[in-house]
C-alpha cells in the first residue's frame, strides 16, 4: 500500500490528507516526507497536504454543525472521554483552541466541537487552515534541513 500511495503522489497526498482530518486514525506526514525526499516542489506538497487535511477537518466541522448524536458516536466514533477533552480546551482558550486542530486525538474533537458549538465558518476557517499549514510546513522544513545535513 505504501508503494501504491507514493506512486499516485499528489492525488495520494491530498485523499490521505483529508482521511486523516476526518474518520480513520490515519497519518499523512510520512507521505509528505516520501514526496519531499523524492524531490516533489516543497511549496506544493505543503499546499496539497495542507487543503486535504482542512477539507477534511471542514467535514468533521460540518458534522457537528449539522449531524446527529448518531453520527458522532457511530460516524466519527467519539467517546464522551474524548468530547470532554474537545470541549474543556475549548472552555480554556475558546475558538482559538482551533489552531490545534492538527494535534491526534483531540484534533479532529475540536473540529466536531467548533460546529457543535457554532464557530463562525471564517473563524474556523482561518484558525485551522493555519495551524494545519504550520504543521505541514514544519514537517517540510525539518525534512528538507534533515535532507541537506546528509
Amino acid at each position: 500500500m505504501h508503494e501504491w500511495l507514493a506512486n499516485y503522489g499528489f492525488l495520494s497526498l491530498f485523499f490521505l490528507s483529508f482521511l486523516a482530518s476526518t474518520l480513520i486514525p490515519l497519518g499523512s506526514e510520512w507521505l509528505v516526507v516520501t514526496m519531499l525526499l523524492s524531490r516533489s516542489d516543497p511549496f506544493a506538497v505543503v499546499a496539497v497536504a495542507t487543503c486535504g487535511n482542512y477539507l477534511g477537518a471542514l467535514t468533521t466541522y460540518l458534522i457537528g454543525l449539522y449531524g446527529a448524536d448518531f453520527l458522532k458516536t457511530r460516524l466519527l466514533r467519539m467517546d464522551p472521554k474524548t468530547t470532554q477533552k474537545a470541549e474543556r480546551l475549548y472552555e480554556r482558550f475558546g475558538s482559538y483552541s482551533l489552531l490545534l486542530s492538527w494535534l491526534p486525538v483531540v484534533g479532529d474533537p475540536l473540529c466536531l466541537v467548533g460546529g457543535v458549538l457554532r464557530v463562525r465558518f471564517i473563524r474556523f476557517s482561518l484558525l485551522v487552515a493555519t495551524g494545519k499549514l504550520a504543521r505541514y510546513a514544519a514537517v517540510a522544513w525539518v525534512t528538507l534541513k534533515g535532507a541537506a545535513a546528509i
